[in-house]
């Protein structure tokens, strides 16, 4: 018997809406697919595909800007880790990431921190938009509220597939959820220090909603030492589950590992990363699962490097931390673990 090379499977949002014929069978087949791979590309999700390709039209011509153009809106300058970060400025695991990418969230003002207040809450800012282009702010603050919307609802879906009322989470999220964009540049192989253009890791959210542009590059953990390659399929979303689902079902779904190559050289890869979690204030449940998938339930993963919090602003604050130790230096040098003092001989 030949072999064929694995793939993500694809579902069709359209059959989870109520009344459609096949809408049981489609939440079957999502709570296999969520609790095995935990990737799989997401058709009929409405959102058109002129904004689609609108937002990786601009994301192209953000990153084709000159430097100086990009870094007026670095990172560094903002102490709630929004803006444009520089190939290898990101770490995953404490190993350099390659990729050029601009961090963005929800419009929010500041918050005044007073002594004793909770440190996640300096996570609460505005963005940073570049000057030389402002087309790009209404297209991102609308491509958020886009995917939110679908975030949402992809929530719903995976709460009815766990046995739960569809705003079983509503508590959690409605009151402003942790939204993070990333629109990301990879360069090509020759223009690298390695091929780890992201390095294998879990997404910390309820769910990821990825955009990809022509290149290649993202591979899934297949659970048998291998990896799925999840090349673009124009017209979809790469939909994965986060860490937060994986928490509050007890293991029941997976939260999967997953990396991303660097493209070969003379090219690159363009893709638009959306991170949908709870509130920062909130803490995630564990749900109460019927009988027959309670009897599946295997555990939260753990992980001695990175353990995992149910307070959403604790796991928050602490994977920016990592993930951005320049940031982390320049505004948060109070929250960094200190080096231990030599104990005299």
């Amino acid at each position: 018997m030949s072999q064929t090379n694995p793939t993500l499977p694809v579902l069709d949002l359209s059959r989870f809406a109520a009344g459609h014929p096949e809408r049981a069978a489609a939440l079957d087949e999502l709570r296999s697919v969520a609790r095995s791979v935990g990737f799989f590309y997401l058709e009929g999700h409405g959102i058109p595909q002129d904004e689609i390709d609108g937002i990786l039209s601009l994301s192209r011509r953000f990153f084709a800007l000159p430097e100086d153009d990009k870094l007026a809106i670095e990172m560094r300058k903002s102490p709630h880790f929004r803006g444009y970060n520089r190939a290898g400025l990101e770490y995953t695991r404490g190993t350099q990431d390659w990729r050029e990418q601009v961090d963005f969230g929800p419009e929010r003002q500041s918050l005044n921190i007073a002594s004793g207040d909770a440190p996640w809450k300096r996570l609460v800012g505005p963005n940073q938009f570049p000057d030389a282009l402002p087309e790009l702010k209404p297209a991102i603050l609308g491509y958020i509220e886009a995917v939110t919307g679908l975030g949402i609802r992809l929530i719903e879906i995976f709460s009815e597939a766990l046995g739960q009322k569809p705003d079983v989470f509503g508590p959690i999220y409605r009151d402003g959820p942790n939204q993070l964009l990333k629109i990301i540049r990879y360069p090509g192989r020759d223009k690298t220090e390695s091929d780890q253009g992201v390095g294998a890791h879990k997404d910390g959210g309820f769910v990821t909603i990825l955009l990809q542009d022509v290149v290649g590059g993202l591979q899934v953990d297949d659970g048998k030492g291998g990896w799925i390659d999840a090349p673009p399929k124009r017209g979809t979303f790469v939909i994965n589950v986060g860490e937060l689902l994986e928490l509050a079902s007890n293991g029941y779904l997976l939260a999967n590992i997953h990396r991303v190559v660097t493209p070969p050289a003379g090219g690159d890869r363009l893709s638009v990363a959306f991170f949908l979690g709870a509130n920062l204030a909130s803490t995630i449940p564990v749900l109460d699962l019927p009988p027959q998938l309670a009897a599946e339930v295997r555990g939260v993963t753990q992980d001695p490097q990175n353990p995992l919090f149910h307070e959403v602003g604790r796991n928050v604050l602490k994977s920016r931390l990592r993930s951005h130790p320049d940031v982390a230096a320049a505004h948060h040098a109070d929250l960094l673990e200190q080096p231990k003092a030599a104990v005299p001989a």
